[in-house]
Order: C-alpha cells, then sequence, then structure tokens
C-alpha cells in the first residue's frame, strides 16, 4: 500500500478549502506484517469531535489483494480479483485501523471494466452508469470482514434472501445444490440465536485456487468451488459459516489472541443448528470427525505447543498467527478446543434450553462489540449466580484459567455417544479391512450405500489410522467401493489420497495429482504435501512435479506453506 498524500477535510457542511488542509505522512515500522501509518493533525482533537481524512493511495501489490490469471479461474477465460482480509491482511488493501477491537460501517464505489461485475459485503449495491458499483454497509464490522470481488460473476436466487453467485459454467450447479436449502438453516439459527441482522444471506462461490473453506464476509460469504459436490453432502460447511452471522460478525473477538471466541462458539452454534436440521446422532459423527482432527494436530505440533492454548499470546513482534506467519498453518485449537469449552459451560448449566437462552441473551449483550474472554466469562457467571456462587469458574482441573492458558488436550470433552449407531458399522468396517486375511463374506454383508458423507469420512478415517493395511487390501477396497476411491466429494477424496499415500499404492498416485491439480484449499492441500514428502522416494518426486506444475493456481500463502513443507528455498 503506497500513500501519496493526506489532507484534513472542513466539516461537512461547513467552511474552507474543499481540497482540505495537506497534512504530513510517515509509515513507521510496526511488525513483520505491516507498518504503521503516522498523520500529523495541525492541532489534537477534542474527544469526541468528527475528523474528516482524506487519503489518496494505491494498493494492489499485498497479501490481502489476490489477483488471478485466466487458467487460475474456473470458466478460464477472464481474470479474476478478489480480497482477503482475515486476519490482518486488509491493511495492504485499504488505510485501516486493522484490528478485530475496532468496528465501523463502511461504503465504497467500485469502477470495474466492461465484462466484469463487482460485489463487496455489504448491506446495500446498486449498480450505476459506466459499469459503477456502489456499496454501503451499514452494520459497524471490523475491518477484517470488508471484502471485493472482482469477476465474470453472475447470480441466481436460492431463497428469499438468499442467492448464490458464480463464475458463468458453476451457476447452474450452485443453484441446484443450494436451492431452498440456506433458508432453512436461517430459519434455525434466528430461532436458536436471534433475529439474523444482516438483510441479505449470499454465497460467492469462488475459483479453485480459494485457499480457505468458507470466509464469513457479511451478506456476502466466500466459499471453495469444492462445496458443489453435486448431492449436497457438504452443505454443512454453509452452517458453519451462517453461524458466524451472530458469532464472529457481531459478537467478535477483540484480539486474534482469542480467536475462539469467534471459532468455538461458531463450532457449538453450527453443531445446535445441525442437531435441530440432521439430529443428534449425525452431528455427533460430524464433531467426532472434528474430534479427529484435533488429535491430529495436537500428535503433530505436541500437546504442549503455545498455540494449543485458547489464549494464545500475541507480541506485536510475533506474527498473527493467522494466515500471515508461515510456521503455523491451519489450527484447529480456536475451533474444537474452543468447542470443548462452550459444551463445558453447557454441561455446567446442564440444560439445553436454559443455555440457548443464555446464548440469545449473550449475543443481544455484546451484539455490534468487540469482546474479551473475560467479558464472555463474566458474562456467563453474572447471568447464571447459582453456578458463579458454587464457584464452577474454579472446579479443581476444570479452571477457567486452565481452559484458556494451558496448551493441550481440552480438560472436558462433550459426550459423542450418540454417534455410536452410525460409528460402530463404521469402526468394525475398518477392523475388517485391516484383516491380514480378509473375511470377503463379513465385508460384503455391509452395505454401505446408504452412509452419508461424515460416516464415510469416519470410516476413512479409521482405515487411515490404521495404514498401512496389509499387502493388497487397499487395493480390494478400493475396487469394491468406486463410491470412495471415485468420489467427486472433497472431504472423501482428500481421506482416500491420504490412504493411498500411507499404503504406497502406486497405481493411484495420479489421483492424488488430479486432486491437487483441481483446487486450492489450504486444508486438503498442505497435508497430502506433509503425507507426501513424509513417505518415499517416489511420494517426494511426486510433490515436486505436482507442485511445480500447480504453483502458480496456489493462493500466495498457500506456496509459502508447500515451499517450507518441502524444504525450497525462497520460502518466507
Amino acid at each position: 500500500l503506497s500513500v501519496s498524500r493526506a489532507a484534513l477535510l472542513p466539516p461537512p457542511g461547513g467552511p474552507g478549502d474543499a481540497a482540505g488542509q495537506a497534512l504530513p505522512v510517515e509509515s513507521r515500522p510496526f511488525a513483520s506484517y505491516g507498518s504503521a501509518l503516522h498523520i500529523g493533525l495541525p492541532q489534537a482533537p477534542r474527544a469526541g469531535q468528527l475528523v474528516t481524512l482524506l487519503i489518496d493511495y494505491e494498493a494492489g501489490e499485498g497479501p490481502g489483494v489476490c489477483w488471478l490469471s485466466p487458467e487460475q479461474t474456473a470458466g478460464k477465460q477472464k481474470p479474476y480479483m478478489y480480497t482477503q482480509g482475515q486476519a490482518v491482511l486488509n491493511r495492504s488493501f485499504f488505510p485501516c485501523f486493522d484490528t478485530p477491537s475496532v468496528k465501523f460501517t463502511y461504503s465504497a464505489t467500485v469502477k470495474v471494466p466492461e465484462g466484469f461485475t463487482a460485489v463487496m459485503s455489504a448491506t446495500s449495491w446498486e449498480k450505476q452508469k459506466d459499469n459503477t458499483f456502489v456499496f454501503k454497509m451499514s452494520q459497524p464490522i471490523p475491518s477484517y470482514l470488508i471484502a471485493l470481488v472482482v469477476g465474470d460473476i453472475v447470480s441466481a436466487d436460492v431463497g428469499p434472501r438468499s442467492r448464490v453467485w458464480a463464475e458463468p459454467c458453476l451457476i447452474e450447479a450452485a443453484k441446484k445444490e443450494y436451492d431452498g436449502v440456506i433458508e432453512e438453516f436461517l430459519v434455525v439459527g434466528e430461532k436458536l440465536f436471534g433475529p439474523y441482522v444482516w438483510g441479505r444471506y449470499d454465497i460467492l462461490f469462488m475459483p479453485p485456487s480459494f485457499p480457505f473453506g468458507g470466509m464469513e464476509n457479511p451478506c456476502l460469504t466466500f466459499v471453495t468451488p469444492c462445496l458443489l459436490a453435486g448431492d449436497r453432502s457438504l452443505v454443512d460447511v454453509i452452517i458453519h459459516e451462517i453461524s458466524h452471522s451472530w458469532f464472529g460478525n457481531l459478537v467478535t473477538n477483540a484480539t486474534w489472541g482469542e480467536f475462539w471466541l469467534n471459532e468455538g462458539f461458531t463450532m457449538y452454534a453450527q453443531r445446535r443448528i445441525s442437531t435441530e436440521v440432521y439430529g443428534l446422532p449425525y452431528t455427533c459423527l460430524e464433531a467426532a470427525t472434528g474430534r479427529a482432527l484435533l488429535r491430529q494436530h495436537m500428535d503433530a505440533t505436541g500437546e504442549d505447543h503455545p498455540l494449543n492454548k485458547l489464549r494464545v499470546v500475541i507480541e506485536p513482534g510475533f506474527c498473527l498467527f493467522l494466515g500471515v506467519n508461515p510456521d503455523d498453518t491451519y489450527n484447529e485449537t480456536p475451533y474444537e478446543k474452543g468447542y470443548c469449552f462452550v459444551s463445558y459451560l453447557a454441561h455446567l448449566v446442564g440444560n439445553q434450553s436454559k443455555f440457548d437462552a443464555f446464548l440469545q441473551a449473550y449475543v443481544n449483550r455484546f451484539k455490534f462489540q468487540s469482546i474479551t474472554a473475560d467479558d464472555t466469562l463474566e458474562f456467563f457467571l453474572e447471568y447464571f449466580p447459582e453456578l458463579k456462587e458454587k464457584g464452577v469458574d474454579s472446579i479443581p482441573g476444570f479452571e477457567f484459567d486452565r481452559w484458556l492458558n494451558t496448551p493441550g488436550w481440552p480438560p472436558y470433552l462433550p459426550d459423542l455417544s450418540p454417534g455410536q449407531q452410525l460409528m460402530r458399522p463404521a469402526d468394525e468396517l475398518a477392523e475388517l479391512w485391516a484383516a491380514d486375511s480378509l473375511n470377503m463374506e463379513a465385508i460384503e454383508a455391509v452395505d454401505i450405500t446408504g452412509w452419508r458423507t461424515y460416516q464415510l469420512v469416519y470410516f476413512l478415517d479409521q482405515v487411515l489410522q490404521k495404514s498401512p493395511l496389509p499387502e493388497g487390501n487397499v487395493k480390494r477396497l478400493s475396487k469394491m467401493y468406486p463410491k470412495i476411491s471415485e468420489a467427486q466429494n472433497a472431504e472423501l477424496r482428500l481421506r482416500w489420497c491420504q490412504i493411498v499415500l500411507k499404503n504406497n499404492l502406486e497405481a493411484e498416485y495420479s489421483k492424488v495429482k488430479d486432486f491437487l491439480h483441481s483446487q486450492g484449499k489450504q486444508k486438503y492441500t498442505l497435508p497430502l504435501y506433509r503425507a507426501m514428502w513424509g513417505s518415499s522416494e517416489a511420494t517426494r518426486a511426486l510433490a515436486m512435479e505436482t507442485f511445480s506444475a500447480t504453483a502458480p493456481q496456489l493462493h500466495i500463502n498457500v506456496q509459502n506453506y508447500v515451499k517450507k513443507i518441502l524444504g525450497l528455498a525462497g520460502a518466507e
């Protein structure tokens, strides 16, 4: 971001030069992920005084603004640009207080070339002449939630307050997958957590190189095209993003060191909505796959790694750990350990409808604010004075302080046993496939045609844990279940590729390559490069070959993470 000038404008409607009074501008060092912009005012402003600054600047090179060549898009015809603010990247898109502790409304006027459309995370937008779009966000939001996309995109209505946006070649698939679905989730969310305050809830299907599953930009969630599985089997990712409408976007963590306030509450809210829509067994099964991811993460980093606390100390000199510090990639702790803490609070209350009422009161109390964990926990104890009296914040082994400040496995795990009716058959089938001599009669007696995504995911997680399987077993498994080995569903493809690599099934290495060519989502890309790098000479060669072919279509952060895994020079 380069700033060319700043000026103090006269008060609206007041006397003074419309061009403003020029002000001195200076950039000072701040941290490795940004510098501080200092602007000198002629005199110190009074508290409450309105100060109008004009800043002329140019942006576009920074990490928050992503420019895609036509080959990085789904249509492969026209270029595309999008911004990604979380956590601290919007400072490279416009001058701002780039901290979640500050909230503001915004408006924007965006002029784009003919044949392109601009959309933003705003409560209203209108198209004017000369392909100019005007946006307004009437609710206060933190800087990281401002987002802009310019591309060859079109939209289709899928509900009374929802439309899907996508490149023309994807719009039919998007409409089919999400028609009528979003409204159902929104209605359940409102019943549980209170009014949906953002007006519209639209979804934008991003190009395949988008590095995240979803980004909860208000009014306009960005999602990976990996969600277009063709059978609605991954729509629950949208429930997560919808849940952010209350937890994260409306009530926001004041610092990134307490990111669990956004994500732990959102995981809890997602699973509450999922329980209402899909029932408890399926939701418990999904939560079990989340717990398995937390286990994998903690095994990889070591439980006592400082990032495995819910309250992470972020010094200005320590890179913010989300999307900026290449030493730490995608981290499950704020999501799944955070979910366990919120579940523990619900467990202390002991009554679901009472806890649901607390969540509504919490949202209502802190809406449009940025808060700390202390605010949350103080409000919890105020709301339940009988629990405060009992001293639930300092039960030995479960102290609130321990939850926040001690790294490691959650002290309390919610009961996922209702999922057993779906897990047990998957566990038993995985056991059968791990046997030295396969009992085909028993295997054929298990019909998996009715299993939904997370039951299959759970089954594959068990197979992966037991891998490498005895010689020949994976080959037979692949042949027996084309529903799995030929799946288009990204969650299944990820796990099948991991199984192929762990079992050195060279005949199917091409599937790993195809999957990495088809998308660039961080959560799918990094585990596969780690698996390839940690396996054999052949898989290391596969990793190098795949990366050199796909690097240009990956997001810059993901490129750097992969370079680091592959030990390539030039990894930032």
